[in-house]
């Protein structure tokens, strides 16, 4: 048999673990909601934008005869006709004006095959620059930073410079990285 202390104590928990459901029920039943004004504040975001690009698209439909008399007056702009498209590009050359006597040559792009430079280095054969006529060298590869290389080196020193975190330090790897280019640090 209980006495009365052990069904109080048992009364109490069976009351606390009724709150406890309810409780659990009660905070689910929230987050549902709160999931639902979530979604409801996206939907209306997305009317909004869709609203403000019909407005927009509804001015500048109004103002199409406005646009249209400074396209004919002012611009002399008008729509294409039939004849004005073309069937390819032989036809679109056919459309340039032959070259005066005294218009520069016209730049022309050269292809070269990996085999063909290294041949014509092998023979010695002077690079010229085409604007000065000076001899051009080619830079080898080893003696040349990678692209990957000097991309991370900026980007490195484009974080140090940019971070909020830590400044003083940032500023002292700064410091230690140009005393160390001008021979003085470590």
């Amino acid at each position: 048999m209980m006495n009365s202390s052990q069904v109080r104590s048992l009364g109490w928990a069976a009351v606390l673990s009724v709150c406890l459901a309810v409780m659990t029920v009660l905070s689910f039943k929230v987050h549902a909601v709160k999931s639902q004004v979530l979604l409801a504040e996206r939907q209306l975001i997305a009317l909004e934008r869709e609203k403000l690009l019909l407005e927009t698209e509804f001015e500048t439909r109004a103002n199409q005869r406005q646009l249209a008399e400074w396209n004919q007056v002012e611009f002399g702009y008008g729509a294409p006709r039939s004849g004005q498209f073309l069937e390819g590009e032989r036809q679109l050359a056919s459309l340039g004006e032959v070259r005066g006597p005294d218009a520069p040559n016209p730049i022309r792009l050269a292809k070269a095959d990996a085999g063909d430079v290294a041949a014509a280095a092998a023979a010695d054969a002077p690079m010229r620059s085409p604007v000065s006529g000076a001899k051009v060298t080619l830079a080898s590869a080893s003696t040349e930073k990678s692209a990957g290389a000097v991309f991370t080196q900026a980007f490195g020193d484009f974080l140090v410079d940019a971070s909020p975190i830590r400044p003083a330090k940032a500023e002292t790897r700064r410091v230690a990285k140009a005393l160390a280019a001008q021979g003085l640090g470590e």
